[in-house]
């Protein structure tokens, strides 16, 4: 096996069909697996060898897909860093991953620099690196096929978000990449028509897996930017180069301020959210305004995708029902499953979970439960027809007053209000009450926030003890590169954490 016989397949079955589409310019079929196949070949010569590891370390482009399936073919594993990583973080991450090459961007040469040596960097490819990317190419033949693998030998590394601390490596393998691609394609019924736009980072599980593997495993298009764009996203939807459109809360939030957003949305079919929790004010509005659903998955970079909220019956809150060949529960404290409307941290198992955090045995074991089962560190709830609710991060939980406050539950509720573009609801150390709830708040352009009619919004709706104490207006919400709220740089700004 090997997550690269996709694209293989793909180029089979439809050479002259569009791959990519970047700043007007497409690639085919055919003309990708060729570029890739002179990447694999070209890197073997250099003495890359099956599961040696090789960086990637830029923003999204057509190259940067064209490496990493070149990177795939070999055996190799592919590294794929954050691109906006500075010079500190990126050190740390190429020092506990230790890729031999690494495909990056100019600027990040001189951070690279003193990462050299017989156990660091050996090669940069970038155009002022050790070698430009053509030059690869040419040293490359146009003729290969995927080295073939085991099914649970590691494709490619992926960081954690950092979102809750310090990040980690993901090991994904071959099957875990393969069978996610095939779920999100059979629930998305995507096909090789479908143009999927994608803003996202390439080096997140979002944008690596479930846009850019599933389109080429579909035979789809992947309409590339570098990064999120308001102006160009318009542009590209209103000109009818996209047909399913996939983004986080914050910026549907935005979109929805957006005049005409149905008729700029042209030939979009399919929209969809993922990487942090949807309020359901927001799917409601969205479907109003543009009548289409928002569909939300629930998965995370270890076990990517889980549930699916899918076309029989779409219910707004959840995060579906559990994906062919996953299996979830939801345990107490003491991995206890609990019954069907309790509480607790949602686990899962499935062949399509991580292998582990990449030297890191310790944090590894502390993941799962005897049996093979992953502890998101989310906590859930189904219903009596197998629905899967997201309660709240267990880290994020406030406990005030001895009560326990799920930030979800008062955002969904904040998000009602027509003021509020963006919210977000953290517990800041508290002398009196232990933690004290506080909502960070971005108005909607041309609105104004009063503090006293959002409480009583809140009074008519939630316990008392539910009810921020503190409503704090800000221009706009620390996230990270995939648009999420960032609540751990919320919680150390207003509470010196």
């Amino acid at each position: 096996m090997n997550l690269a016989t996709n694209l293989e397949r793909s180029a089979f079955f439809f050479p002259d069909r569009p791959a990519i589409a970047e700043a007007g310019k497409e690639i085919r079929y055919a003309e990708l697996n060729d570029r890739s196949n002179r990447v694999a070949t070209a890197l073997i010569k250099m003495g890359i060898r099956p599961g040696e590891r090789v960086g990637l370390c830029a923003p999204n482009s057509a190259d940067w897909i064209t490496f990493y399936f070149g990177v795939l073919k070999t055996g190799a594993v592919a590294i794929t860093l954050p691109f906006l990583l500075k010079a500190g973080e990126l050190t740390r991450l190429v020092e506990h991953s230790k890729p031999r090459f690494i495909f990056t961007s100019d600027d990040k040469l001189e951070y690279l620099e003193n990462l050299r040596g017989p156990e660091g960097v050996e090669k940069t490819i970038c155009p002022e690196g050790d070698l430009t990317l053509p030059q690869v190419l040419n040293m490359g033949a146009p003729s290969f096929k995927a080295v073939d693998r085991e099914r649970a030998d590691v494709a490619a590394v992926l960081y954690t978000g950092g979102t809750t601390g310090n990040p980690k490596g993901a090991m994904l393998s071959h099957e875990h990449i393969s069978l996610s691609s095939h779920n999100i394609v059979f629930c998305e019924r995507s096909s090789e028509t479908d143009r999927a736009l994608c803003f996202l980072p390439f080096n997140h599980v979002f944008g690596q897996i479930h846009i850019m593997n599933a389109t080429i495993l579909s035979c789809g298009c992947v309409e590339i930017l570098p990064s999120y764009d308001l102006d160009q996203v318009l542009a590209l939807m209103s000109a009818g180069r996209v047909t399913k459109f996939f983004a986080v809360p914050t910026i549907y939030a935005r979109l929805l301020t957006v005049d005409r957003l149905k008729e700029k949305l042209g030939k979009v079919r399919y929209s969809f959210s993922a990487a942090a929790s949807m309020a359901g004010e927001i799917v409601r509005q969205w479907k109003e305004q543009t009548g289409l659903t928002i569909y939300e998955s629930y998965g995370m970079t270890e076990t990517m995708p889980v549930t699916w909220n899918h076309y029989y019956r779409h219910v707004v809150g959840s995060v579906g029902t559990a994906v062919p060949g996953v299996e979830v529960q939801m345990r107490n404290a003491e991995g206890r499953p609990v019954p069907v409307g309790k509480e607790g941290e949602i686990c899962i198992r499935s062949h399509s979970l991580m292998r582990g955090y990449l030297d890191n045995p310790e944090d590894t074991k502390k993941a799962f439960w005897d049996g093979g089962w992953f502890r998101s560190g989310d906590v859930g709830v189904f219903d009596d027809n197998a629905y899967i609710y997201i309660v709240d991060r267990i880290k994020d939980l406030i406990i005030t007053g001895g009560e326990n406050v799920y930030p979800r539950e008062v955002e969904e509720v904040i998000y009602t209000s027509p003021d509020v573009q963006e919210c977000a609801v953290i517990g800041i150390p508290d002398r009196e009450w232990g933690e004290r709830v506080t909502a960070i708040l971005v108005p909607r352009p041309g609105r104004n926030i009063e503090a006293k009619q959002l409480r009583n919004l809140l009074k008519g709706q939630l316990a008392p003890f539910k009810v921020p104490k503190e409503y704090l207006v800000v221009d706009e919400m620390p996230k990270n590169a995939t648009g999420k709220i960032l609540k751990r740089e919320l919680r150390r700004q207003f509470s010196g954490e």
